[in-house]
């Protein structure tokens, strides 16, 4: 019997009705400002509600709309933070597929086998069950992309170095995609939210993760085994967009930082 992970956020984080998603969707990317050059490896990109970040997520999957990546990518490792269950490492999800107002996506079930053979791996659904930051993701993968399966890990209490290990083992070739949900600064004026994310902007750029502290990104340990791993495989990390809540819906009181970065061989 097929286990379906079913939307959690859909009707509050994004639309509901699927016809009114894929128009926000595709609008987004329409008017998304960037210059996709290349397919990339990897991608950092921001998981509130649309009206929030939409906006900014889409200038990374532009990359993928833009260039020839519905034809190469068939699998997608998605990273985000567990905001709602303790979780020792990184949880997996037990499902089969994963799905959304767009339809269902299936889960690389091998994939889930070898990384539960990893100490800081396990399989907890409940960690996945309420979880937005992986969610939000998946319409605009579904929208950019062909068909393609899904890696989803929640972390939890871990650091950089373990899920660099975890995203060794699923690294795979063209035909994956690494993508960690983050967003960054919290509920700080909009003058300090912009200073700390550029420094959190500046610590990605140039690699560095151990230069992002707690306060700086929720996604944080994501953030961290990735850029472990792009100075080992050298990889080139280029910004696409960086703003806040207070630059797309909201008062400039009390924002949330988003940024959207690529990551090219």
């Amino acid at each position: 019997m097929t286990t379906v992970r079913q939307p959690a956020v859909a009707g509050t984080f994004y639309p509901a009705h699927p016809e009114t998603l894929q128009k926000m969707v595709q609008g987004m990317l329409d008017i998304a400002q960037t210059e996709p050059t290349a397919i990339p490896k990897a991608m950092i990109v921001p998981h509130a509600g649309y009206i929030y970040s939409g906006e900014i997520a889409a200038t990374g999957y532009r990359w993928l709309r833009d260039t020839a990546a519905r034809d190469v990518i068939s699998r997608v490792v998605l990273v985000g933070p567990a905001h709602y269950v303790p979780v020792r490492g990184l949880a997996v999800d037990t499902a089969d597929t994963f799905a959304t107002p767009l339809g269902e996506i299936p889960v690389d079930t091998a994939a889930i086998e070898t990384l539960l053979s990893l100490p800081q791996v396990v399989a907890l659904p409940a960690a996945h069950a309420r979880e937005h930051s992986l969610e939000v993701q998946l319409p605009f993968l579904q929208t950019v992309l062909g068909k393609f399966s899904l890696v989803p890990l929640a972390a939890g209490q871990t650091d950089g170095v373990e899920v660099a290990d975890v995203l060794s083992a699923v690294w795979g070739g063209r035909e994956t995609l690494i993508v960690i949900s983050s967003d960054l600064s919290h509920f700080l004026d909009y003058e300090s939210a912009r200073e700390i994310d550029r420094m959190t902007a500046a610590a990605i750029e140039n690699l560095q993760p151990d230069a992002i502290g707690h306060n700086q990104a929720c996604g944080r340990v994501g953030i961290q085994g990735l850029l472990l791993l792009a100075r080992r495989h050298n990889l080139r990390v280029q910004r696409v967009d960086l703003r806040n809540s207070g630059d797309t819906a909201g008062s400039k009181d009390r924002v949330v930082g988003y940024g959207a970065w690529v990551f090219l061989e």
